[in-house]
């Protein structure tokens, strides 16, 4: 009998170090950032803006960054200006296609994709820097580049 009370004692600390754990677990599940519900509400209706058309802060900002790839938002009065640049390409005749634009819970979402050039269309040599500005009703959301 003395024995198994030995047996048991040592194995104590193990048992108690488990449910320490697991309480741990569990308490830390209920605690975190919240989470970001990807579900579509509805599609966002946008225009696309012109370069002549870009707010010149907004401008400034686009050839700071135009030599790498970049994401970026601007706000203006009501409306949400949304960048994408694909940074510095070898030539010309790149276009960017959108894939997604959408209004979540929490955040509107921003899908798009180069689309790079056939070779037919390959007429310009130099450098371009494809990048696409959107331009839609400021939701007052976060801004979800995918």
């Amino acid at each position: 009998m003395k024995r198994n009370l030995r047996h048991a004692l040592r194995r104590l600390p193990v048992c108690a170090a488990a449910i320490l754990l697991l309480l741990t677990v569990e308490l830390a599940a209920g605690c975190g950032i919240e989470k970001m519900d990807e579900g579509k509400i509805s599609d966002l209706n946008y225009e696309m803006v012109e370069e002549e058309n870009i707010p010149e802060e907004l401008m400034g900002k686009i050839n700071e960054k135009k030599a790498a790839d970049f994401k970026l938002t601007y706000e203006n009065d009501n409306f949400l200006y949304i960048v994408r640049g694909y940074g510095e390409q070898e030539t010309g005749g790149y276009s960017i296609q959108i894939l997604d634009f959408y209004l979540t819970k929490n955040a509107v979402v921003f899908n798009s994709n180069l689309i790079g050039p056939s070779k037919d269309d390959v007429k310009n040599m130099a450098p371009s820097y494809p990048y696409l500005v959107v331009r839609t009703e400021n939701p007052d959301k976060n801004v979800i580049f995918q």
